[in-house]
């Protein structure tokens, strides 16, 4: 069920496995996927395909690929060449295949879908349910723009933003979907309601990222009891462009399960939703809420 309200690939890094827990009741493996995007939509997916498969033999149930998984282009045009309509294309067809194989749920980071002009897209996050069938779909709200002298974004030049705040209802319980520049604007996630767990697919750059990505991260999960799964692009790409990585799991109390700095690879953590409820007990900060105004 969905609910709506208006409003240059790097070499995987050697990491720690996670140690696996004693499975509890309700407990499910979720998973981040951190890329460094490049031009070619076939070779990122490759990539996507490799990382997805770790983090399914790892165990993960909900996997999260990161904002443009498939195209991180020389240009920002590049991805309007690539946009696709809902339901048809190799990008959606492939996160399709990828959910029937493994049986498990996938969130695409972000997709670029067709936009009412034909110079831009729309930002989609798209959700997969364990057999492969569209379930949810996002459009990025918040277009992002910087202005450093030497440094510049206007995505509102190549991107038309969407509307509608949604929060889709999964085995996992229920997840918010938001996309990158997303985060900096907490009354989207107080719009949501109360949801279980946090999406936050992104590329945030390197100046930004390094200044706020995992402030803003946790500040998220803590503010709304949540779990917080924040999967990034993380490294160097043809445009020249440097994202900042970072990708992480964190709990409603703000603590970081999992995280990997830079390069591809896979986060990987569990989501614990008696842990989660005994918090919202302890600390009922939800209810609490009287400044109302989403």
């Amino acid at each position: 069920m969905i609910t709506k309200a208006k409003s240059s690939f790097a070499r995987t890094k050697t990491r720690t496995a996670v140690a696996r827990a004693k499975p509890q009741p309700g407990v499910c493996r979720i998973a981040a996927i951190q890329m460094a995007s490049g031009p070619s939509v076939a070779a990122n997916l490759s990539e996507a395909e490799r990382l997805i498969g770790m983090a399914a033999a790892q165990g993960a149930k909900l996997v999260v690929l990161p904002e443009f998984f498939a195209i991180m282009g020389k240009k920002e045009s590049d991805k309007v060449a690539v946009r696709e309509a809902e339901g048809k294309g190799p990008m959606q067809k492939f996160l399709s295949a990828m959910a029937r194989k493994h049986k498990i749920w996938i969130i695409g980071g972000s997709v670029p879908l067709e936009a009412s002009v034909p110079t831009k897209v729309r930002n989609s996050c798209l959700v997969y349910d364990d057999k492969g069938k569209l379930v949810a779909r996002y459009d990025k709200i918040h277009l992002f723009g910087l202005d450093l002298g030497n440094e510049k974004y206007r995505e509102e030049k190549t991107i038309e933003p969407g509307d509608q705040v949604v929060v889709v209802e999964t085995p996992f319980g229920r997840i918010g979907l938001s996309v990158c520049y997303d985060l900096r604007f907490p009354e989207l996630y107080r719009a949501m309601g109360e949801v279980d767990i946090i999406v936050v697919p992104a590329a945030f750059t390197e100046t930004t990222g390094k200044a706020h990505w995992e402030t803003l991260v946790r500040a998220r999960a803590i503010e709304n009891l949540a779990y917080v799964v924040a999967s990034a692009q993380g490294g160097y790409h043809l445009s020249g462009r440097e994202t900042h990585g970072n990708s992480m799991i964190v709990d409603p109390w703000g603590v970081i399960l999992d995280r990997l700095p830079r390069g591809s690879g896979v986060v990987i953590a569990n989501v614990n939703p008696a842990y989660q409820a005994s918090l919202r007990k302890s600390l009922p900060a939800l209810t609490h809420r009287t400044l109302k105004t989403c």
